[in-house]
């Protein structure tokens, strides 16, 4: 099954935080993941881990991905473990080009 989202891309998070919905719609129980306390600048909250594979422009990683608790949390962020890690990332902000590719090529 899969299911499109937009994410954005944040090298200060350290995991991968989708909404819950996505979860749903994936038919996955959220709350029987490995849970997790985040702790941000603007507050705390609890997300459950779960293993699954993330494709971003044609980029596949098998990755622990964890789903909010609260159903009014929306901002979905690809983080350092699970994502980041497994692929190059290249930014150059003043061309507005974003390079990307496999960690292994």
């Amino acid at each position: 099954m899969t299911v499109k989202s937009f994410a954005k891309i944040d090298t200060g998070a350290e995991h991968c935080v989708f909404e819950r919905g996505f979860a749903e719609a994936l038919l996955i129980d959220v709350e029987s993941g490995t849970p997790l306390r985040f702790s941000t600048v603007t507050g705390e909250f609890n997300a459950y881990g779960h293993e699954l594979s993330l494709a971003v422009l044609g980029i596949e990683v098998h990755a622990l991905v964890y789903f909010y608790e609260n159903p009014a949390f929306t901002r979905n962020v690809l983080g350092r473990r699970g994502w980041l890690e497994r692929v190059r990332f290249g930014l150059v902000d003043c061309d507005s080009l974003v390079y990307l590719s496999p960690y292994d090529e």
